[in-house]
């Protein structure tokens, strides 16, 4: 009698255990349909993709040993029929070693665009979009690219809103105002998403385009921190509301999960940049396109090799 009555309790804790499991499974999907459709809501308005524009299907070869090369492309179109690429970056994945690189190509390259002759490499993008931009990589550097990603700016501040709600710590070097519509005191600050935005994106200092390329790679490695936390677990199906309409990509979703996963195992592994050309390896000049930097092409291969190749090289930085 006792035991068909502790039989008997073992299957009522039992019942019990599998509707708490099965509660708290529907519990999540809600909540992740609505957090999915909150960061839909919060995109609606845009109309990033139905700008682009049909540039010819990207043929991005199959990434090799778990080295993953996805091409980043800044826009800010504002509606603009034929508008250049504003960033352009190369973000490398390594699937064994969980590793993150970034490298950034200047905009004022000057480069042999395929159909098209010499050009600054961010004219790429407005000739014929992430395809194009994929050629005259592997013409004038020989890298393969696999997967292509362009992000819209408002995108950027608003996904960087949900992802670190109480900002971004930066240090601003001194007065940041023109060309991007407020203005940035200089000292350490948390910087929201709009803010942000305009901090990576200010170009008129000394530096000029050289010390917008560095504050986007520190921008991207913090962002980086910030996406692997526990908080960004939680609303990770708002960011992909959002970045459903302001990302336009081809990288498939197991490729996304391998990443992120990835990316969540070595959370506390740097994010190693590099910034081509290098140093000594270009001279400014002006030609027919405006002002360019006339790269050393044989030294700019080898440091981007290199770099996409091995964990250390002396150019490279991390933040």
């Amino acid at each position: 009698m006792e035991k068909r009555e502790n039989i008997h309790k073992k299957r009522k804790w039992l019942r019990y255990g599998v509707l708490v499991v099965l509660t708290l499974c529907i519990t999540v999907v809600f909540y992740s349909v609505y957090q999915y459709k909150s960061g839909l809501s919060e995109a609606s308005n845009s109309q990033f993709k139905d700008e682009q524009k049909n540039f010819d299907d990207f043929q991005g070869a199959e990434p090799q040993f778990g080295e993953i090369n996805i091409l980043l492309l800044g826009s800010d179109s504002r509606g603009e029929e034929h508008a250049r690429s504003d960033t352009l970056m190369i973000a490398h994945y390594n699937q064994n070693t969980k590793k993150m690189k970034i490298a950034s190509i200047m905009r004022d390259s000057y480069v042999d665009i395929p159909g098209f002759g010499k050009q600054k490499i961010n004219a790429a993008f407005a000739f014929g979009g992430p395809e194009l931009v994929r050629k005259t990589i592997k013409e004038n550097f020989d890298v393969e690219i696999n997967y292509y990603a362009i992000v819209d700016f408002e995108g950027f501040s608003k996904i960087v809103d949900i992802a670190a709600p109480k900002g971004i710590e930066v240090e601003v070097p001194y007065e940041m105002s023109y060309g991007i519509g407020m203005t940035l005191q200089p000292g350490k600050q948390l910087l929201h998403g709009d803010k942000l935005l305009g901090y990576v994106r200010f170009r008129h200092d000394r530096l000029s385009d050289f010390g917008r390329v560095a504050r986007q790679q520190e921008a991207v490695s913090k962002i980086k921190e910030q996406a692997v936390s526990l908080h960004n677990l939680v609303n990770l199906p708002k960011i992909l509301g959002v970045a459903t309409t302001y990302i336009d990509t081809n990288v498939d979703s197991p490729t996304i999960l391998s990443i992120a996963k990835g990316l969540l195992a070595g959370k506390s592994t740097k994010v190693e940049s590099i910034r081509i050309p290098v140093d000594n390896s270009y001279v400014d000049e002006t030609v027919n396109v405006g002002a360019v930097l006339k790269l050393d092409f044989e030294k700019n291969q080898e440091a981007l090799k290199d770099f996409l190749a091995s964990n250390e090289t002396e150019n490279a930085t991390s933040f």
